[in-house]
């Protein structure tokens, strides 16, 4: 539509358009050498065509210059700058109903999401964005999504996802009308960086040095200091430092000249990171209160954080431990609050390392269980098989070099033992024998405790795994199924006096309307809602109940050892706890209840060899029914049998209503939190009473 209108437009204003997209371009060349006057012009050159009417011509014109303009301005560091550019871009796209740039501007906006810590609202937007673009053809627009996309599954440590939407952002380059090349090598840096992550440093240095062979071609400072400074942060992690360093100079040189305060405050923190690395703590606190200055003048949280932390581990190496634990616990916070799981387990693992080195073994120890729980859920068991089987085989070929060089020497050392007289050859042939024998025997004993320690590291992995629910964290199934076929049960006649009077107690419960909340608020609100249930059941049971995911939006409470007495109040201080207070998804509240079933086992004094835990937790099942019958929020628990078990069994078994009817059961009810509408009534209540056959 808009190429035809600029066809139909007198020659004169065809020509002086496209003069002006060239003159746009041309400023956004400089700003990859100059981003301070590239700003300067760009903003001056808005002024000047906000004067000249609103043509159809005007509005692509303008379009292009708000697009060149929000990249610089983010460069700049001036991100409330940028964002109000990008919500003046979506108010013209708006106005001339162009889906496109209504796209590209929900996902600056998804940015902005991001750089709150909300990722999951970020993920919807874009999950909206992509479905208006679903009959895009606009190379450029379908680009910065992927690069959206992947930038939020780096953040939240999806790095499967983040590789193949940045792998699609670079195959879509060659499309693009204009910059393609700035944009494949902005492109590669994303994914040097995603590799780092990975923690595969070889990686990653081979890509930004793939990338750096290409600049050559192009006059870009602004792409070069990105590359560099991958290239930096992958020798960091090969331990060669003294190469990060230059590097990183490198860069904080190119932004300082070329006027991007984001990219030298970034400079500065890894230059920190450095001096800590080498232990020169005074130089590494002083460079990162540099680089938190220059944070804060651009507003940037994340660059703020990395500062603090750094600072903080400039001072404890410096013995000044209270001063740095203030200021790590401050960067330990933003990580956690904003979700960034990625850079949240890298601190860690660099505070279990200081408190290690300031023999603080305890504080070490409970920081690397944190770190581990962290990484656990960053790289699951698949992805540290095949790392191990590479880093495996990696050590067998340095292993086999080794060999290959010792009998190489050997040779040598034949050839000069020949020139010697029989004995001394006999002696050293021996000896030679010997030595080999010793180190043989050395490589496979190596080799041998290697392999043990990585058959561990993945038995622990497959293990934890193996038992827990991945987004929850409790317990699974499978976990509680093995734990009851281990559960010893004694034959009839021969049942402990205990285990009547404190019997184990099963709670099955299921979270009410949970289809209409994902239905709602979408799959990642639910997911939260699911989460913080699981939180709060922990909380409230003791520690030696166990809490699982019986599947989907359905919970398990095992307690073993019960009092009776007590039950009710348990199940009470259950549905009060996930119902009095509703579930915060990003500043949207959701109302959540619960419906539940619970039964005894031994269930009524009836022996396990005829009721076991599987019969006993589908009465339970069928009570959980019930409450959702009769209303939902509540819970019904099956106290015991009112008639001789081999009469009520078989009814019981499958038509839990029709017991009840018959007067075969006792039924307990306990009802969830009600809002009273009454404006005398101060607050919430529970109501507990237990219904007899009659009743029901």
């Amino acid at each position: 539509m808009a190429s035809l209108l600029l066809v139909l437009l007198p020659p004169t204003v065809r020509a002086d358009s496209h003069n002006d997209l060239r003159e746009i371009e041309a400023i956004h060349d400089l700003a990859d050498r100059d981003n301070t006057a590239a700003l300067q012009q760009l903003r001056a050159y808005k002024e000047k065509i906000s004067a000249n009417g609103s043509t159809y011509a005007n509005y692509s014109l303008r379009v292009e210059l708000l697009k060149t303009l929000i990249t610089i301005l983010y460069d700049a560091g001036k991100n409330k700058e940028a964002n109000a550019t990008n919500a003046e871009l979506m108010q013209l796209a708006r106005a001339h109903n162009d889906g496109d740039m209504i796209a590209l501007a929900m996902i600056g906006e998804a940015f902005q999401l991001q750089d709150q810590g909300k990722f999951a609202l970020a993920l919807v937007k874009l999950e909206e964005t992509q479905q208006s673009l679903r009959d895009s053809k606009d190379a450029e627009v379908l680009m910065r999504l992927n690069i959206a996309f992947g930038t939020v599954h780096l953040a939240i440590g999806n790095f499967d996802k983040s590789l193949a939407y940045c792998l699609e952002a670079l195959r879509l380059t060659d499309q693009i009308p204009r910059r393609r090349a700035q944009a494949r090598l902005y492109r590669m840096e994303a994914i040097s960086r995603l590799y780092l992550n990975m923690h595969n440093a070889e990686k990653a240095l081979e890509t930004a040095n793939d990338a750096l062979s290409i600049t050559p071609k192009i006059d870009s400072p602004k792409t070069i200091s990105s590359l560099v400074m991958a290239r930096g942060l992958a020798l960091t992690d090969l331990g060669r430092y003294a190469e990060a360093l230059d590097a990183y100079k490198t860069v904080l040189q190119i932004a300082t000249d070329a006027g991007m305060p984001v990219v030298a405050a970034t400079a500065l923190g890894n230059i920190s990171d450095y001096y800590l690395r080498v232990h020169q703590y005074d130089e590494a606190e002083q460079a990162a209160r540099t680089a938190l200055q220059k944070a804060e003048e651009i507003g940037d949280p994340f660059a703020v954080a990395m500062a603090k932390a750094n600072i903080g581990f400039g001072l404890a190496g410096q013995r000044k431990f209270a001063q740095g634990i203030t200021y790590i616990n401050e960067a330990k916070k933003y990580f956690m609050e904003t979700g960034s799981k990625s850079d949240m387990e890298s601190l860690l693992s660099e505070i279990g390392a200081m408190y290690e080195t300031a023999g603080m073994h305890k504080e070490a120890l409970a920081v690397v269980r944190e770190q581990q729980k962290l990484s656990d859920e960053l790289f699951r068991s698949d992805r540290a098989r095949a790392v191990a089987t590479l880093q495996e085989q990696f050590n067998a070929q340095q292993r086999q070099k080794q060999i290959e060089l010792l009998a190489r020497e050997n040779q040598l050392k034949d050839a000069e033992i020949k020139n010697r007289q029989l004995q001394q050859i006999i002696l050293l042939l021996a000896a030679v024998v010997m030595v080999m024998i010793g180190i043989v025997i050395f490589f496979l004993y190596q080799r041998v405790r290697k392999t043990n320690e990585k058959l561990r590291e993945v038995n622990q992995q497959l293990e934890f795994h193996a038992v827990r629910d991945p987004l929850t964290g409790l317990y699974n199934r499978r976990s509680f199924v093995d734990l009851m076929k281990s559960r010893v049960i004694l034959p009839e006649g021969e049942r402990r006096e205990d285990s009547l009077e404190n019997p184990d107690c099963l709670i099955l419960m299921d979270i009410d309307h949970f289809k209409n909340i994902n239905d709602s608020y979408g799959h990642a609100a639910g997911d939260v809602v699911l989460m913080e249930v699981a939180q709060r059941l922990r909380s409230t049971v003791r520690d030696t109940d166990m809490v699982l995911r019986w599947g989907g939006e359905e919970f398990l409470i095992y307690s073993p050892r019960s009092n009776p007495a007590q039950l009710k109040n348990l199940v009470e201080r259950i549905l009060r706890v996930i119902g009095e207070a509703s579930v915060d998804v990003d500043g949207v509240s959701i109302a959540v209840t619960m419906t539940a079933g619970f039964i005894s086992l031994p269930f009524s004094g009836i022996p396990e060899l005829v009721c076991n835990w599987e019969k006993a937790l589908q009465i339970a099942d069928m009570a959980l029914y019930l409450g959702k019958v009769n209303g939902r929020n509540r819970a019904y628990g099956v106290s015991k049998l009112l008639i001789a078990y081999e009469d009520a069994l078989p009814v019981l078994d499958h038509d839990l209503s029709a017991a009840i009817k018959a007067g075969m059961v006792e039924l307990a009810e306990v009802h969830g939190p009600v809002k009273v509408q009454i404006s005398n009534v101060v607050g919430d209540a529970a109501e507990v009473k237990c219904v007899s056959p009659v009743a029901q």
